[in-house]
């Protein structure tokens, strides 16, 4: 697992400088970011559509599948997972890292660090596995959360279908610093530079109804994200 293998699909073929290789630094991203969008096209009354849709995520690296697992979930009664088990879908998790601001406008760019991962999704069926990738996804959020939440009733768990898409097709991108002027534009004076970017979260805001402190598990995930 330490090696990227793209196929076809997936092989970076513009600015292939900024290709990552290792698969250690893939499973990292994964780990830092929190949206996945999910590429998928679907047919309603015989027309076929595209869409894509945020959602929340989870990797397992030494799940069932090729080179590990991405976990997804939705409601059963949800187009897209439908045609997810059924023909190849495309997933794609970006983090902003900073704004680059060149000297001229083509120049201007952004730093990132985004994977993309192809492949044909199977239906978890197993209750194991099932409650082991949803608790992933809880604890993909918060760290720790859903050991202290009460067990999914039948009647949620029959409302949610879990996906899990082998990672063994995916490749990485990746840009960092600032911007690569040529010397005529560096020589009008122009700023350049690049704007780092983060993600913070602010101090938990407890509902009107609850009836305790900030959990640890919560507090120590904002001041993780501070």
């Amino acid at each position: 697992m330490s090696v990227l293998s793209p196929t076809l699909r997936t092989t970076v073929t513009r600015e292939t400088h900024r290709a990552v290789a290792e698969r250690g630094r893939m499973l990292a991203l994964l780990g830092d970011a929190l949206v996945a969008h999910v590429g998928a096209v679907v047919t309603r009354d015989g027309a076929s559509h595209p869409v894509v849709l945020p959602m929340a995520y989870a990797v397992d690296p030494d799940g069932p599948d090729a080179d590990g697992t991405l976990y997804l979930h939705g409601s059963t009664g949800a187009g897209w997972l439908r045609t997810a088990i059924t023909t190849d879908v495309c997933v794609t998790v970006t983090e902003l890292d900073g704004l680059v601001a060149s000297r001229c406008a083509f120049g201007h760019s952004m730093n990132y660090r985004s994977a993309v991962v192809i492949g044909r999704a199977r239906l978890v069926d197993d209750a194991r596995e099932r409650q082991h990738a949803l608790d992933l996804i809880v604890d993909h959020m918060i760290p720790g959360r859903a050991a202290t939440l009460r067990a999914s009733t039948r009647k949620e768990l029959a409302a949610t279908a879990v996906l899990a898409l082998p990672l063994r097709e995916a490749s990485m991108k990746e840009r960092t610093g600032g911007p690569v002027d040529e010397d005529d534009d560096v020589a009008t004076g122009v700023w350049g530079g690049h704007i780092p970017l983060r993600r913070v979260a602010l101090r938990p805001v407890s509902g009107p109804d609850s009836h305790q402190d900030v959990p640890a598990d919560v507090l120590s995930r904002a001041e993780d994200l501070a």
